[in-house]
């Protein structure tokens, strides 16, 4: 009787947390509801009633008006994609073999290297050198180097890999040395392989980071055909002469609050493809690297 109720309260604890991690996650989208719900709601009726759940009168107004003239949207649009992609991949690719270097025990100055890492997540130098040095140092201000070259290190990622790495089998490294394999074909033939959750993870962080990243371009951005798409998003909500701008092009007054949710659903869309597509190595990313650390 007492193992009967100890399973019957298992249950029923289970079934609490089910439940409240359920409405959380309603709670959760209900705001992407209502901007997807408006994107789709005519402008007149917007501004009457409010961003309701479900739109009061279907309207594919706001998605007509962005294609009547996609010129700046598609500009940006491929300016998010170049940078996120070239981003990501040249990101992973260095944090990786810093992490994997980091994780060597017979790296002399591995613990040096790993607190200036660590020490560059508490403190910076300031905006005014950080703007100094990407557009009279580097020179990249105005080019699409501005938007890649600021996350190309993310110090956690460094760490997250790091303490990932330093848990695989040291025996797999010693039998590859025996065999004559280089540090590089260690590396891309066996790291690479086995740490598959931590790279997807670290990918997914690095990806989300280039294509949500604004203030890049708010700093070093004048050319508007280098605008990333969020910014451009930006553009559209504060300034009025973006707004004019497309007017003129369209020769159609702008339905402005409802072309603002479609522009976001836009965004929002391939960065949660993404999610669901890694979100298998995702939790495994995390804890997977966790357990082992020196």
């Amino acid at each position: 009787m007492t193992s009967l109720d100890n399973k019957t309260r298992t249950k029923l604890i289970h079934m609490v947390i089910l439940f409240v991690i359920g409405v959380v996650c309603i709670l959760w989208l209900i705001p992407l509801i209502m901007i997807l719900s408006a994107s789709f709601t005519e402008e007149s009726t917007l501004i009457n009633t409010g961003y309701q759940i479900l739109p009061p009168k279907f309207s594919l107004e706001a998605y007509r008006w962005l294609w009547n003239d996609p010129s700046i949207l598609l500009n940006a649009y491929g300016v998010s994609i170049i940078v996120t992609l070239v981003g990501t991949v040249c990101s992973v690719l260095i944090m990786s073999l810093l992490a994997f270097a980091l994780s060597r025990k017979e790296l002399k100055l591995r613990n040096v290297l790993t607190f200036i890492v660590f020490f560059t997540m508490l403190f910076n130098g300031g905006l005014v050198p950080y703007y100094i040095n990407m557009s009279r140092v580097l020179g990249v201000k105005d080019t699409l180097w501005a938007l890649i070259l600021p996350y190309l290190v993310i110090p956690f990622n460094v760490l997250l890999l790091r303490t990932y790495f330093a848990g695989l089998p040291k025996d797999l490294f010693d039998a590859a040395r025996v065999d004559g394999a280089s540090e590089w074909r260690i590396f891309f033939r066996i790291v690479v392989p086995l740490s598959t959750p931590a790279l997807a993870t670290v990918g997914l962080f690095t990806m989300l980071q280039y294509w949500n990243d604004m203030y890049q371009a708010l700093l070093f951005i004048e050319n508007q055909h280098l605008y990333p798409l969020q910014y451009t998003l930006y553009k559209l909500l504060v300034n009025t002469q973006m707004l004019n701008e497309l007017t003129v092009q369209t020769g159609a007054p702008v339905p402005h609050l409802s072309v603002t949710m479609a522009m976001a659903v836009i965004a929002i869309a391939p960065v949660t493809l993404c999610f669901l597509l890694a979100q298998k190595y995702f939790v495994r990313g995390i804890t997977l690297g966790s357990i082992k650390g020196d």
